[in-house]
């Protein structure tokens, strides 16, 4: 019995099996462990040296702020911000922190449990087939990954990282791999970077985030798609909590302040938006032409330039407002061409309307459907389902639309475009039940319903509207720095990226002829040197025909009349023969001289405006009459710096000596040195501004007298009505106007300068010199301004009815023997000719008298006179 109790034994080969097994685990394991340490040390010298991220210059975003120190545009290939972490404030520290990698500052650059939970998550994800391999990353692997190696997902890029990271560690301080993280990190929206990002979606600076905003940020930064806040708002709400939460948990926050974060509602802005930006598109856009021409795309992309452009943005929104106010009031004059599309009106229409595609250009107007018609109103429904009324006045006006085979006018189904105003009512002025008064169900449960949300309703009546087909430019400088304060290049960049201020060369038109008379002083002439206005014919070697140029008025003349009255009237045949009297050649020296043209050949039809320009290069030319007869260059920047704050362009190169002294002590400001090249007389100058002045006045540019303030300009209106140009000044604001159609067809009978780009100019300068005192232009010393009898430009008589102040070189006053000397020659440039000598006659005609010169042998009395019309219109 007792054997049948016995304790069995273990087989005596079982011990050695045993042993040897383990001895054989154990070699195992030892090799195992040298395999893994070589592989790791292979690894290590595959890896990148962290020596990179020691000389970390990310790219960052390059800015361009106005004049005024706005931002207005920014240029990113990836748009950062860089902030040391000094500048970090402790909460978004936290939260990202808390976030992320909660024992950060207490690790070595590797999380072991983290890491193990990774391991039996991604082994779960491979059994399942639901996802792929997890990692317990710490912040300074995600540095290591995102800064130094690639994003694959295998164990060999996971081994690289723990090493790239505990090398990071050593070399490292935590602040110093915060910094790295916290400026390279993608948190959506285009943002790299905390600083960026908070910029982009609350625009604030990371001192201005509260805890709730820093949490969205750190909430970011796992999947940013994940919880977009413009396109999944809800699920950004829920981890933000989660975030606030943790947050608490590790001690950074209190209970009561996370509660009060979580009851924050989510908050986001759009920057860079606004009318100011939208209206300064057209600059933008050409001062990134310029800068990646000098510069380059990558350099502006990445390098964090700091531009400091030459832009006016109050200026700039009055360019862009009354150059699509003139436009509008063109087209609108013109008719009314038709519907967008037409839809049918029942079921379904709202979704069918919200699809339709508007023209580019539209601005705020908006798309609406017309559901009904009546003789004195149509309704229309909105995209928001709203319906507003269309008064009779706009039905009138869209009676111009007469379709081939169709009704006149507006009719069902119509689907235009309607300007309107509408007014936010909140939430107690929407008629909604009030919250607290709950609606029970039969089981006396409360009914759930949504808030009540603030609405945008349409008030008063619609215009209707329609995007321009005509277009235009309008450009203003500084004359005397060259400085560009607006540029809009067209009636809306979205209609058309095409800058017709740089782009586009068209004719000036008579907006050219103060050159002509600028050339004709230089020669010898005076602002009352009398010329006689009568038809007038000459060869024109351009076309190998006659040219008879006519006044704007056909068959009409005016007899003998002064420089001032041919400018203020633009007289067409007191112009081209004061051209062919003095020369071509001089015309075309002085406007190349002025920097309208840079080639203008010496023909005939010239004089009169029909050499195409840049809108840009005339206001340049301009800029020399007001600022005394200095050349200036156009330009769009004041300084760039690159991102050490070192200045690589500056526009104003003078010295400035005198400027960085440490105390005053009575001294008189500095004097900074004129570089400008004098390129007309400065007399001229302010004879041909004078003149300009009377053309605003009592001639063709009349309308800017609603300004109220000392303007000068000229009007001007190209060949079958092609181009109607208004250039204009005040003593520090040049401003050129130009409108036509791109294809150059006509604009239509009697759409001049005067009426199309002339009220474009008065509105601008009414709005750009709001608030400013009235200045008077500028006398240089040496004027002369004498009384003079406004018709015959001679000293005041019995018989004089109107006198004015004319501007004078002294010696050439009426009665004075202007033309005596020998040293007549007033052109800058020495090319005087024989014109103005000391014959005192002027090429064929003699201004002075009025009188043809009988050629020698021909003993016949000079021919009678055209007949004159001495009204002149009222001028004088």
């Amino acid at each position: 019995m007792a054997d049948a109790y016995e304790k069995p034994r273990i087989p005596t080969w079982v011990w050695p099996v045993a042993k040897w097994t383990f001895i054989a685990g154990f070699v195992l394991g030892v090799i195992g462990l040298i395999a893994i340490w070589l592989y790791f040390a292979a690894l290590g010298r595959d890896v990148p040296s962290i020596s990179k991220l020691k000389q970390y210059e990310p790219p960052i975003t390059s800015r361009v702020h106005a004049g005024d120190g706005t931002l207005i545009a920014e240029f990113a290939d990836e748009h950062r911000v860089f902030v040391p972490y000094e500048s970090i404030p402790k909460h978004v520290i936290d939260a990202f922190v808390a976030a992320e990698d909660k024992n950060f500052f207490t690790h070595e650059g590797l999380d072991y449990v983290g890491i193990t939970r990774g391991a039996v998550n991604s082994a779960k994800n491979k059994v399942t087939g639901s996802g792929g391999l997890q990692g317990g990353s710490t912040i300074t692997q995600q540095v290591a990954k995102n800064m130094l190696l690639t994003r694959d997902q295998n164990l060999k890029r996971k081994a690289k990282e723990a090493i790239v990271a505990q090398r990071m560690e050593k070399e490292f301080t935590k602040g110093e791999i915060l910094e790295l993280y916290l400026n390279e990190i993608y948190l959506g929206g285009r943002s790299y970077g905390v600083g960026s990002a908070a910029l982009n979606y609350f625009n604030k600076s990371l001192p201005e985030l509260n805890v709730s905003e820093a949490a969205v940020l750190a909430s970011l930064a796992k999947a940013p798609s994940a919880v977009n806040p413009y396109t999944n708002p809800d699920r950004l709400l829920a981890r933000r909590n989660y975030v606030l939460g943790r947050m608490v948990e590790d001690g950074y926050i209190t209970r009561e302040q996370a509660d009060e974060a979580k009851a924050m509602p989510l908050t986001t802005t759009k920057r860079l938006r606004g009318p100011e930006y939208a209206a300064a598109t057209y600059f933008v856009q050409e001062l990134r032409r310029d800068l990646t021409k000098t510069y380059g795309e990558e350099t502006l992309g990445r390098s964090g330039l700091s531009i400091r452009s030459t832009i006016d943005t109050r200026m700039q929104l009055a360019a862009q407002q009354a150059l699509q106010n003139g436009l509008v009031a063109y087209d609108r004059r013109h008719g009314y061409r038709g519907p967008i599309t037409k839809l049918p009106v029942g079921d379904g229409m709202l979704e069918a309307l919200n699809a339709v595609e508007l023209p580019g250009g539209y601005g705020t107007w908006e798309a609406a459907l017309v559901t009904s018609v009546s003789s004195k109103s149509a309704e229309l429904l909105l995209i928001d389902g709203a319906r507003i009324k269309l008064p009779a006045e706009e039905l009138e006006w869209a009676q111009t639309y007469k379709p081939e085979g169709g009704k006149p006018g507006l009719q069902v189904g119509h689907v235009v475009l309607a300007e309107l105003k509408r007014q936010v009512l909140n939430a107690n002025e929407t008629g909604a039940p009030d919250p607290e008064q709950q609606e029970l169900d039969e089981e006396g449960n409360p009914i759930a319903r949504p808030v009540a949300q603030s609405m945008f309703l349409p008030v008063g009546n619609a215009t209707l509207r329609q995007v321009p087909e005509v277009d235009g430019s309008l450009i203003a400088l500084d004359p005397h720095t060259g400085r560009i304060l607006a540029m809009q290049g067209g009636y809306s960049f979205f209609k058309s990226s095409y800058n017709r201020v740089t782009q586009s060369k068209r004719q000036p038109g008579s907006s050219f002829k103060p050159f002509v008379y600028a050339a004709a002083l230089e020669k010898g002439y005076t602002p009352a040197t009398r010329m006689l206005d009568a038809p007038f014919v000459s060869f024109d070697v351009s076309t190998g025909d006659y040219w008879r140029p006519a006044n704007y008025t056909e068959g009409r003349s005016y007899g003998m009349v002064t420089l001032r009255i041919a400018l203020e009237k633009s007289l067409n045949q007191v112009t081209a023969r004061v051209a062919q009297d003095i020369g071509m050649e001089a015309v075309s020296e002085l406007s190349e001289r002025l920097g309208v043209y840079t080639d203008l050949p010496p023909y005939a039809a010239m004089s009169l405006g029909a050499g195409d320009a840049y809108l840009i290069d005339v206001a340049r030319g301009y800029a020399a009459f007001v600022n005394g007869g200095k050349i200036v260059t156009p330009t769009l920047l004041d300084r760039v710096q690159d991102r050490h704050g070192r200045t690589l362009f500056r526009h104003d190169q003078r010295e400035c000596t005198g400027c960085e002294v440490e105390e005053w002590d009575g001294q008189g400001p500095p004097e900074l040195p004129d570089g400008r090249d004098q390129v007309l007389d400065p007399i001229i100058a302010y004879q041909v501004t004078h003149m300009l002045e009377g053309v605003v006045e009592r001639g063709t540019g009349r309308r800017a007298l609603r300004v109220g303030k000392p303007l000068a300009g000229k009007t001007g209106t190209t060949d079958d009505y092609r181009d109607a140009v208004f250039m204009g000044f005040s003593p520090d604001i040049v401003v050129g106007v130009r409108v036509g159609f791109d294809d150059n067809r006509s604009l239509g009978e009697g759409e001049a300068g005067g009426s199309v780009a002339a009220p474009i100019f008065t509105d601008f300068m009414e709005k750009a010199l709001e608030g400013t005192p009235a200045i008077p232009f500028r006398i240089p010393p040496g004027v002369r301004l004498v009384k003079i009898d406004a018709r015959s430009g001679e000293l005041p008589g019995p018989g004089t009815s109107v006198i004015i102040d004319e501007a004078f070189r002294p010696g050439t006053e009426p009665g004075m023997s202007a033309f005596a000397g020998t040293d007549d020659c007033l052109s800058i440039s020495g090319a005087c000719g024989n014109s103005g000598s000391g014959s005192g006659t002027f090429g064929s005609f003699d201004p002075r008298t009025g009188e043809q010169p009988v050629p020698e042998g021909n003993p016949s009395p000079n021919p009678p006179e055209a007949p004159a019309d001495d009204g002149l219109d009222g001028i004088f």
